[in-house]
């Protein structure tokens, strides 16, 4: 039986495969959901700062699809089909896709165009070491610059996320992944830094690609004392403890997903 697969080579594209029509169905009907919590959380966004322009409107509807896998890592994107689809202008989608090339979701090249940025083991572990640098910088501002309204969102996110069930009928729970950006959120948002706030953000949805693709590789671990752990340091004000369990907290995630590349390709070589 074929299980979830992805290359071995690191510097190979990651490429899902599912176990079977259930799974499959089950996943597909996870990815729904998923790009339709993204896009509401947006359009949430959008209601506080007002109307927004098509172009707007495109890229967030293009990172919520690239986000949740609904496009495929390398596939060409192409302008005049987007734009039939999303009923908007050629010049929207156009300034759309250029927003998200420096935010590492869309390549472009020339007298090729715009593709989905590719996946692999490489950019993977490559982000993860850079997540795990930045984020401490911001964990430990936090720590520094915190107050007791960011220590009482730390438990009240903590708390929230450790009430939601993370898999729901064998499905990730869409509800579990928002609590559990919010978490993440609320740990380094003790640091008076917008941009590195913003940078650190980035990172993490840059990684929650390959979340959405590997959702089933770490279900066994102890994810909920990972991060009372990451609690006690943070209300301690324990900087050292704090940098230190989030580093392992994100390597673990990494180890597991390559762990997981390495024994399918195992086993689909062997079958």
């Amino acid at each position: 039986m074929k299980r979830t697969s992805f290359m071995l080579d690191p510097s190979t594209e990651i490429r899902p495969c599912l176990t079977n029509r259930s799974r499959s169905l089950a996943t597909n009907n996870f990815l729904e959901q998923y790009i339709f919590m993204l896009r509401l959380i947006d359009s949430e966004a959008a209601e506080r700062t007002g109307p927004r322009s098509q172009s707007s409107a495109a890229y967030a509807a293009l990172k919520a699809d690239i986000l949740a896998g609904r496009v495929s890592p390398g596939e060409k994107l192409k302008i005049n089909d987007i734009a039939a689809q999303l009923e908007v202008s050629p010049g929207a989608i156009r300034e759309a896709l250029s927003r998200l090339v420096p935010e590492g979701f869309v390549v472009f090249r020339d007298q090729y165009g715009f593709t989905v940025a590719p996946i692999s083991i490489e950019d993977l572990l490559d982000l993860t070491r850079v997540r795990c640098d930045i984020e401490e910088i911001a964990l430990r501002r936090s720590v520094a610059e915190g107050d007791a309204a960011w220590e009482a969102n730390v438990l009240g996110t903590a708390h929230r996320l450790r009430r939601t069930p993370r898999v729901i009928d064998d499905t990730p729970n869409m509800e579990w992944l928002a609590q559990h950006e919010q978490f993440h959120r609320a740990l380094v948002n003790g640091a008076d830094s917008p941009r590195l706030l913003a940078l650190n953000a980035q990172l993490y949805q840059q990684l929650e690609r390959y979340r959405v693709l590997a959702w089933n590789v770490d279900r066994s671990r102890d994810v909920d004392a990972e991060h009372q752990g990451l609690v006690d340091a943070a209300l301690d004000r324990d900087a050292d403890a704090l940098a230190k369990l989030a580093r392992a907290h994100f390597d673990r995630t990494a180890s597991l997903i390559v762990e997981a590349s390495r024994g399918s390709s195992a086993v689909n070589s062997a079958g």
